[in-house]
């Protein structure tokens, strides 16, 4: 009797799990959960997969309890390896939407990544240095990481497994620290990522990049302060790449609520000094998507998880489509089952799929 409640709660936790990969996950419960369902859900699969086995050879002992359980089983498995399936079905039509958008990508040339440097680029702010050595003997494109954190927490070393991809893949990366709120708020973290670009150019030769060939890159806040420096018309900056950020932080701020999985309310009072009543311009500045102008704003790659609940994909879409009227190079890799930090691994479905466009980003921008 006890084995046969257990694997009943085994097969209900599990298909709750799963359902993650197709629902949003409710402001009450920790968003992840629709990231481990989403990206690691493949492997957990084993475990309703032995659930359900287990139950129907029990069933004629005790059907009244062990009934449900095989359905609910395999319906969590077919929803724990749905993202395999779908992401191997995007995958299909990714290469040729990244070719229509920015152009072939040129061949990867090997690379041979150096120790990390830790560099001082502004009076008591850091950046870590990936460097690299190119086997053409050439200065190499310099990726600008900016880190996620809500404007309030995270640095540097937020995504040090992704920089090192990066390094391996042929990119320097400088991964910079930036001034957070509420004690700087907008713009400081402009100012920050302002002052990295100019340091990283004065020294392109002793660090081995071309000074003419940066890409800004980041993740969640980091996306958005991307963006917003990277649309300032630097011919330097050769792309964006900005993923699950916010883009109009007036629109952010109208569809936003104090009792979200995230307080946004809280996190951008404190990132853009209050309200929006009599801060328009400082609003308006943070905004990406009101930067954006024909001819000047650099090619973007975004990339969104469509049941995100920390930011949903509504604003990457509305910078879209903004980017398709100004006819500036872009693609909006949107992913159906995942959420916030999904480019985490390159093993799972959705880092895979994040991880795949980026090469091919990277190198049409730069090349």
């Amino acid at each position: 009797m006890l084995l046969s409640f257990l694997l009943l709660l085994l097969a209900l936790l599990s298909l709750g799990l799963a359902l993650f990969t197709v629902f949003r996950v409710p402001v009450w419960v920790n968003w992840r959960l629709a990231l481990l369902a989403g990206e690691f859900g493949w492997c957990l699969s084993v475990v309703p997969l032995l659930v359900g086995w287990i139950a129907w050879s029990r069933l004629p002992a005790d059907s009244a309890i062990l009934g449900p359980v095989p359905a609910m089983s395999g319906l969590a498995v077919g929803l724990l390896v749905l993202p395999v399936a779908r992401g191997w079905w995007i995958g299909q039509r990714l290469k040729p939407a990244l070719t229509r958008a920015f152009g072939a990508a040129p061949p990867q040339l090997a690379s041979s990544p150096g120790p990390v440097q830790t560099h001082e680029y502004a009076p008591g702010r850091t950046l870590d240095f990936y460097p690299v050595r190119r086997d053409d003997g050439r200065p190499a494109p310099c990726v600008i990481m900016v880190h996620g954190g809500g404007w309030d927490a995270g640095d540097r070393t937020q995504l040090t497994g992704f920089n090192r991809r990066l390094a391996r893949m042929g990119y320097a990366v400088a991964a910079i620290s930036y001034r957070l709120a509420p004690k700087h708020p907008w713009p400081a973290q402009r100012e920050d990522a302002l002052a990295a670009v100019v340091w990283l150019k004065s020294h392109a030769g002793e660090l081995g990049i071309d000074p003419a060939r940066l890409v800004l890159a980041g993740r969640s806040a980091g996306g958005q302060i991307a963006a917003a420096v990277g649309y300032l018309g630097d011919p330097a900056i050769r792309g964006v790449v900005a993923l699950y950020a916010l883009h109009d932080m007036r629109f952010a701020w109208s569809v936003s609520r104090e009792d979200d999985a995230l307080n946004s309310r809280k996190l951008m009072q404190q990132f853009l000094g209050g309200a929006p009543e009599g801060r328009e311009e400082i609003y308006d500045t943070a905004s990406g998507q009101l930067l954006v102008a024909p001819g000047r704003t650099p090619p973007t790659l975004l990339a969104h998880g469509t049941i995100d609940t920390l930011v949903w994909v509504r604003h990457s879409r509305r910078l879209a489509a903004r980017l398709a009227e100004a006819e500036v190079p872009h693609l909006l890799l949107e992913i159906p089952w995942t959420t916030h930090a999904c480019e985490l691994t390159d093993w799972g479905p959705a880092g895979r799929l994040i991880h795949r466009g980026l090469a091919h980003f990277l190198a049409a921008v730069t090349k």
